[in-house]
């Protein structure tokens, strides 16, 4: 039986991409599990994104397709990725939402899986809230929202710096953006990834 996994993220500087990939591969390792990654569509001028040194850096994703609202339709499980923005989601991603009005009305999304993963610049600048945001989001669409147990006890690492909570997964990129995801925090997202597509392959059976 096929589950189709999207994973559907907005990166400005390539955290929350590396995060992304970290969950399609969890979500790959069940058996039947068809993932498509997916970014939503930039809306900062390229002058901008050069200025603040992200047009580099957003060149190792641009290979990803851009999202089609419609087309989450298609999914079985949704998986989103966004950095957080003022402790709420980034604008771009919350643009994508606001066209999913048609897919509300129809109630196309009512009964799949969604699921959120995130980034800040700081252990306390917004991962929680980001996460429980677009939970909220998720739950006006009639999705049945999926976090991350703590059965995947990497969340309770005290050794080091690390994100992630059972909202979902989540990484630190520091003030000026410079740390990149941990193999601890790339770890919780590989289980997340696959924690969803097992629980969305149950749902379909």
């Amino acid at each position: 039986m096929s589950v189709n996994v999207q994973v559907v993220f907005y990166s400005t500087y390539g955290h929350i991409y590396k995060m992304a990939e970290a969950i399609a591969e969890g979500a790959r390792e069940v058996e039947g599990a068809n993932v498509t990654l997916y970014q939503v569509a930039e809306l900062i001028p390229d002058a901008a994104l050069e200025r603040i040194g992200a047009k580099g850096a957003r060149e190792a994703f641009a290979h990803i397709p851009v999202a089609d609202p419609a087309k989450l339709a298609e999914a079985d499980a949704i998986i989103i990725g966004t950095p957080t923005r003022f402790g709420n989601m980034a604008a771009q991603m919350k643009n994508f939402l606001d066209q999913t009005g048609g897919l509300w009305a129809k109630g196309a999304l009512i009964g799949k899986v969604g699921s959120a993963f995130t980034s800040t610049a700081t252990q306390h600048g917004g991962q929680e809230s980001t996460l429980l945001s677009t939970h909220t989001v998720m739950l006006h669409h009639g999705l049945v929202v999926v976090g991350m147990p703590y059965s995947e006890a990497r969340q309770m690492t005290m050794t080091e710096i690390s994100g992630g909570s059972p909202y979902g997964a989540s990484t630190i990129a520091g003030g000026d953006g410079s740390r990149m995801p941990s193999e601890n925090e790339l770890a919780m997202a590989r289980f997340q990834g696959r924690h969803v597509t097992q629980i969305a392959a149950k749902l379909k059976g």
